[in-house]
């Protein structure tokens, strides 16, 4: 059994929830851990949920980057460890430096709270390698509109790193599919090692079918296998 670390940090909402998830896939317990934490307790995976940590206070993520736990989860990174950083969470790995790109207010500057389709492209990662088709995913953000400036969009285009994209049901990327105005309509990326993922849809909220959709059980499914 594989243990997946999930972050509370002050504001979390959505922690419980990837708990939830995790444990329901086969072959993957979830372990809670705390913003003060200096220990990531020997687990083979990182989850930083949504939510809105301290806050939101100064940006999303701003506060929540400097938490004792961040230090810990920039170690793991560092030595190859499968980081996913989901709405918040994505925020949060921005702000840390472990992720390229900044999330910014979204495009028509309101909160949305919507189902969306995306589909999963670039390299592989723990994350994506067993994902295919299009995704329903909702989300529920106010800054999620991703973008980076053209140099690191091309290199990280060249690279791979552009990995989840927004499109239409039938799988058309198109302006009116991307819900904040993200530039590409990149819905997440990951670094240039690809074992830290940022992703901005909700995963964990699709996870049952009691929930609307098991779209989101791809994700996890496919850390599950990858650390078998």
């Amino acid at each position: 059994m594989r243990t997946v670390g999930v972050v509370t940090f002050p504001g979390s909402n959505c922690d419980a929830d990837f708990r939830f998830a995790v444990d329901r896939t086969p072959g993957l317990r979830a372990v809670q851990l705390w913003h003060k934490d200096a220990d990531l307790r020997g687990v083979d995976a990182v989850v930083l949920p949504g939510g809105f940590s301290y806050g939101d206070y100064l940006r999303c993520g701003a506060i929540a980057r400097f938490s004792p736990v961040m230090a810990e989860v920039a170690k793991f990174a560092a030595c190859g460890g499968p980081v996913l950083g989901v709405c918040n969470g994505f925020q949060i790995l921005c702000e840390a430096g472990l992720l390229p790109g900044v999330l910014l207010r979204n495009r028509d500057l309101a909160f949305l709270c919507q189902d969306t389709y995306i589909v999963a492209e670039g390299r592989e990662t723990p994350f994506t390698r067993g994902v295919k088709g299009i995704l329903r995913v909702p989300i529920a953000h106010g800054e999620g509109n991703w973008f980076a400036d053209d140099e690191t969009f091309a290199g990280m285009q060249d690279r791979g790193q552009l990995l989840f994209r927004y499109v239409n049901a039938a799988g058309e990327q198109t302006p009116e599919a991307c819900p904040n105005g993200a530039r590409g309509n990149v819905a997440g990326v990951c670094n240039a090692e690809g074992n830290v993922v940022g992703l901005m849809p909700h995963p964990e909220r699709v996870c049952d079918p009691v929930l609307g959709g098991t779209d989101g059980t791809a994700l996890l499914a496919s850390l599950a296998g990858v650390l078998q």
